[in-house]
């Protein structure tokens, strides 16, 4: 039952009844049910949008993401970079080192095999980035497993190495010419375009460029067999040779700093960088035999350069230009 409600008339100084009028109740039940439309659609819009509209929770656990991402990214190019390097060493230990003291390579599918038998990654199943996780930690085990065995390799050739001190004393194992005084490695080992015929033809040697009377060093230990300018294209050269089948040669010399027959030490001054020969410019051209054969010097250079140093030295060397003889 509704309340019956008064107001005081002053004129007849007494209370009368107020009497409803039906269109305000009307007015009133339609702005009801308009406020309630107004308040639903509100609630329908909130509600569509709810999706795009974060929380201060789901911020952060945003920015989580987006660092654990980023780790992931910076991870996988540091283990790209450290895969880099391992390959590297592998590959100097097998064609190098190993080769050095006559030890049998290490197979490829022993340095890069994965692990068998039970499911190591087990525990890291079921949940959201599975399948990521178990990847990049196969990926590190494989990873640790290739150092372990080019650890073990290594310890086998430094074992090697003390019972071979006199080889590797003779084995042509630093730059000819210093770092200090080269303008650049104008050539590698190759393939390179001939700077008289331009014809594509095979380079033997390193070429460094370096100033007319650059000091050339003897890289290892050995006896000169040869400091003559007879031989073609050469121009004045000087042949070492270290013993154990290897042979270093320096060619376009200047001038000479030692004589056929005598015994030079890795590092002794031999000669001097000049243009002589078939030769474009001041340059020494730098040849290693080994049985007779030529191979890269490339991966001789191990006695006195930087990883640093090496790594630029391997980039230029790898360019396809043009050779200085």
């Amino acid at each position: 039952m509704s309340k019956v409600k008064y107001y005081y008339d002053s004129e007849t100084l007494s209370y009368r009844k107020i009497e409803s009028k039906k269109g305000r109740k009307l007015g009133i039940i339609l702005l009801s049910i308009l406020g309630m439309f107004l308040s639903g659609f509100l609630l329908l819009l909130i509600y569509i949008n709810l999706p795009y509209v974060e929380t201060p929770k789901e911020k952060e656990l945003k920015r989580e993401l987006a660092n654990m991402n980023l780790q992931y990214e910076l991870l996988n190019k540091k283990m790209e970079q450290a895969e880099l390097v391992l390959g590297q060493i592998a590959d100097r230990d097998n064609n190098l080192y190993r080769v050095y003291f006559e030890a049998n390579p290490i197979p490829e599918e022993q340095r890069k095999a994965g692990f068998g038998g039970i499911n190591r990654y087990k525990d890291l199943e079921g949940f959201d980035n599975s399948k990521l996780i178990i990847a990049t930690s196969k990926r590190l085990d494989v990873l640790t497993k290739q150092i372990v065995v080019q650890s073990r390799s290594l310890d086998e050739i430094a074992k090697m190495a003390e019972e071979k001190e006199e080889l590797l004393a003779a084995i042509p194992a630093i730059q000819p010419v210093k770092n200090e005084d080269l303008t650049r490695v104008a050539s590698g080992f190759g393939y390179r375009t001939d700077p008289f015929t331009k014809a594509r033809k095979f380079h033997w040697g390193m070429d460094f460029t370096a100033r007319r009377g650059t000091p050339v060093y003897a890289s290892g230990d050995g006896i000169v067999s040869r400091a003559d300018n007879t031989a073609t294209g050469y121009g004045k050269h000087i042949r070492i040779d270290h013993g154990y089948g290897y042979e270093s040669l320096y060619a376009h010399l200047f001038d000479y700093n030692v004589r056929k027959g005598q015994r030079v030490k890795r590092g002794d001054l031999i000669g001097f960088v000049g243009s002589t020969g078939r030769s474009e410019a001041p340059h020494l051209h730098y040849e290693i035999f080994k049985d007779n054969e030529r191979i890269n010097p490339i991966n001789f250079y191990y006695g006195n350069l930087t990883p640093e140093e090496f790594a630029i030295m391997l980039q230029n060397a790898q360019q396809e230009n043009q050779s200085l003889d």
